[in-house]
């Protein structure tokens, strides 16, 4: 039986030697296919948790944005109050002063730039923000990343956010300077031949409104009219000439100013781009819209029911003098640029092209690729 089985072994040994290799590399092929596997559900779930990390760190970002626009609400509404004073002139006006209608005549142009002037600054603000923070965001990222634990030179140090972060106070000073030059010389163009006694409709304020809006968003910084295309005017009040940036460089400068330099002009790009420019009008249109909602309801019928809504017509057929519109005007800042979080803040925050822009700039700067620039 054995020299049989020994036989047959001989007769078919071919056989079984290829039979064995077969086995064997199926068996190997299996364990690669296995290891393959392996790595690539392992790179998978690596890709899944940076991504889910990222976008984490996003959302947190956002919450960022929003609250420190509320929180500098206040401070820009003061420091358009203290340039625009028409509490002082309304207080002038209670003591039946001689020259009452030239009193009257500055408080017409004063309450209409400052609440034209609280729309426009608001919406700066907004997407103002949201570029630096979704900017600064991004580098954050990266540094904190595994990515950049390689001995690499942190993009964005503390001392370098810091600085900055800081170069938003042009929107609060000469940037806003400068705004409430241009727009009350348009509402003087617009408004000042309007006598106080004429009456007007909401639509007709509407459509003065859009009249300065018109030269204001034509004008460059010369204070002369220009046509830029799809490049905003508007951007030099958010942010300071290239020239008066870099100007310190005679002076030599620091590895952080450098590196701050460099986050300013990546930010004046994004200011500069059409899709700034499309967001910035979409805030600006929002709210304006807001603004005239907030309005509509002094210029609703006395038979109106409040409860019932104000049509197109209504508002048409109801006026009021020029007078009685200046005091609604003017009060307007205070729910623009409100302590708490008002209606007008809360429509811009939630406008979809903010964050699609917002979510653009973050994945911009919060790419790998950022490591090899």
């Amino acid at each position: 039986m054995l020299a049989s089985t020994w036989g047959f072994l001989k007769r078919h040994k071919r056989k079984f030697i290829f039979a064995g290799a077969f086995v064997g590399g199926v068996y190997l092929l299996g364990k690669y296919a296995q290891k393959k596997i392996r790595d690539i559900q392992e790179r998978e779930a690596a890709e899944y948790i940076a991504q889910a990390r990222r976008q984490f760190h996003f959302e947190s970002n956002q919450r960022t944005c929003n609250m420190t626009v509320l929180s500098m609400l206040p401070n820009l509404r003061d420091a358009i109050i203290q340039h625009l004073n028409s509490e002082s002139l309304t207080a002038l006006l209670k003591n039946k002063p001689p020259n009452k209608l030239e009193i009257w005549e500055d408080l017409k142009i004063i309450s209409f730039t400052r609440s034209i002037v609280a729309v426009y600054s608001t919406c700066m603000l907004v997407v103002l923000l949201r570029v630096q923070l979704n900017i600064i965001g991004g580098y954050i990222y990266l540094d904190n990343s595994a990515l950049s634990k390689n001995g690499m030179t942190p993009f964005a140090p503390p001392e370098v956010q810091q600085q900055y972060l800081s170069s938003i106070q042009h929107l609060f000073g000469d940037g806003l300077n400068e705004l409430m030059t241009v727009v009350k010389q348009a509402v003087q163009k617009v408004l000042g031949g309007i006598s106080l006694k004429q009456s007007i409709s909401l639509l007709e304020l509407e459509q003065h409104v859009n009249q300065i809006r018109e030269q204001v968003e034509q004008r460059g910084r010369s204070g002369t009219a220009e046509s830029n295309g799809n490049k905003s005017t508007l951007s030099s009040y958010m942010m300071p000439d290239e020239e008066s940036t870099l100007s310190a460089q005679a002076c030599g400068l620091t590895e952080k100013d450098v590196g701050t330099i460099k986050l300013l002009n990546e930010t004046r790009d994004m200011l500069e781009s059409p899709d700034f420019y499309i967001v910035l009008n979409t805030c600006l249109n929002r709210g304006f819209s807001r603004l005239f909602d907030n309005m509509a309801e002094f210029f609703r019928p006395t038979q109106q029911d409040p409860g019932q809504s104000i049509t197109t017509d209504s508002l048409s057929n109801v006026s009021l003098p020029l007078a009685k519109v200046i005091p609604i005007v003017n009060g307007q800042i205070n729910s623009i640029c409100s302590d708490t979080p008002s209606q007008f803040v809360q429509d811009l925050l939630m406008i979809e092209q903010v964050k699609e822009f917002s979510a653009n700039v973050y994945e911009a700067f919060s790419a790998p690729q950022q490591l090899q620039k």
